[in-house]
């Protein structure tokens, strides 16, 4: 049972609460993923296309946070499925980036779709009490790690 908002929460407590979450989420990720074939650091490099637009593969491995020789494997298997293209730089004719194909575009909307609507489904069991719980303490969440909630918009995700 959860406490009462006038009870002290202990970090610990609600650190283990946030890590289940997570871990849920984490399986609605992984599950939304299965009927596309595609892995779940591909899918962030498609997003991150998405948000950020057309990178050259040093930026992209900067936003991935991995090495850029990584970032060039990524960006292979991506390219040979279709979901992102080559293209010369607008700054510099020399310089190859890479950016979302139509394909790319349709597989993150559709992937966002089916995860909104699996989280919807779990969402839709909570009591209505329990939900103004849950976006206080997610809202409360995103604000001490400092996430910007107009990212989301940008793919198309609604409340």
């Amino acid at each position: 049972m959860a406490p009462h908002t006038s009870e002290v929460v202990s970090i610990e407590s609600a650190t283990d609460a946030i890590l289940l979450a997570s871990l849920s989420l984490v399986g609605v990720a992984v599950r939304s993923l299965e009927p596309v074939s595609i892995t779940l650091q591909q899918y962030r490099t498609l997003v991150l296309l998405s948000e950020h637009g057309e990178q050259n593969v040093g930026g992209l491995a900067e936003l991935l946070a991995i090495h850029p020789s990584g970032a060039t494997r990524l960006c292979d298997r991506l390219l040979a499925s279709g979901h992102i293209e080559r293209a010369t730089s607008r700054e510099s004719r020399r310089e190859v980036t890479v950016l979302l194909s139509a394909r790319g575009r349709a597989l993150v909307r559709k992937v966002t779709l089916d995860r909104g609507e699996e989280v919807r489904a779990i969402v839709a069991a909570v009591t209505p009490a329990r939900r103004a719980e849950m976006i206080a303490g997610f809202s409360a969440f995103a604000d001490a790690f400092g996430e910007q909630p107009d990212e989301a918009w940008k793919l198309g995700w609604t409340t």
